[in-house]
């Protein structure tokens, strides 16, 4: 597939990796110009591109920016994008980092809808609670009894079955979990979020989740 990254860090980074790796045509951009993402670029043989760019054609998008920086990023981002592409929101709000979202806060949206409203695009939450070195280092066959499962929400269900069978392909298992608006049994502080666990485990913990802020990331 063709598939476009958008944010070159540690997530960003190790999928562009991955999914390299797995034969699959990627674009990957920073907010710095694809000068900066050379050393990347050299690594994987994937193409560094403006961000504006690295939609274009995709049927795949990842969207893994802090929250506080999606509103910063240029208008029209998935204009270009395949019909019926998938985009994929690794973000999480972290008050320290993003600064008091009061959309998230006080009206209670979570934090995918907000991304979702800013993009102009429905988004499908995965890798949010993922270590960016699993990617690397914990792919397992299927089957395997030490394989991790990823918690996948989102409200478009053709846009999740490629997401999961994407991540599936990458070694890990799923469960879904629900729409957008169920998005937040996955949020930080949740039984979930950084939980390296097989289907049962991630489908227990997110039963298990309280709809009530962690205290910890609260502004």
């Amino acid at each position: 597939m063709k598939i476009g990254i958008i944010g070159a860090g540690n997530i960003g980074g190790n999928l562009t990796r991955r999914l390299t790796a797995l034969g699959h045509d990627v674009a990957v951009a920073n907010s710095r110009g694809p000068e900066t993402l050379r050393e990347l670029a050299e690594e994987t043989g994937a193409t560094p591109v403006r961000a504006e760019d690295a939609a274009e054609g995709a049927q795949v998008v990842v969207v893994t920016v802090p929250l506080k920086a999606v509103p910063l990023l240029p208008d029209g981002l998935l204009d270009g994008a395949a019909e019926g592409a998938a985009v994929i929101d690794t973000g999480n709000y972290y008050p320290q980092r993003d600064g008091r979202i009061a959309a998230i806060e006080d009206e209670g949206l979570t934090e995918s809808r907000w991304t979702e409203r800013h993009l102009g695009h429905p988004v499908i939450k995965a890798f949010n609670g993922t270590y960016a070195q699993d990617i690397l280092e914990r792919p397992r066959p299927a089957g395997d009894p030490d394989r991790l499962a990823l918690p996948v929400a989102g409200d478009d269900e053709a846009a999740k079955r490629t997401v999961r069978a994407l991540i599936e392909e990458l070694g890990f298992d799923t469960v879904d979990a629900g729409g957008i608006t169920d998005s937040w049994r996955q949020q930080p502080g949740t039984p979930v979020y950084g939980l390296q666990a097989g289907v049962e485990a991630v489908r227990k913990a997110l039963a298990e989740a309280s709809s009530e802020r962690a205290a910890d990331f609260r502004a």
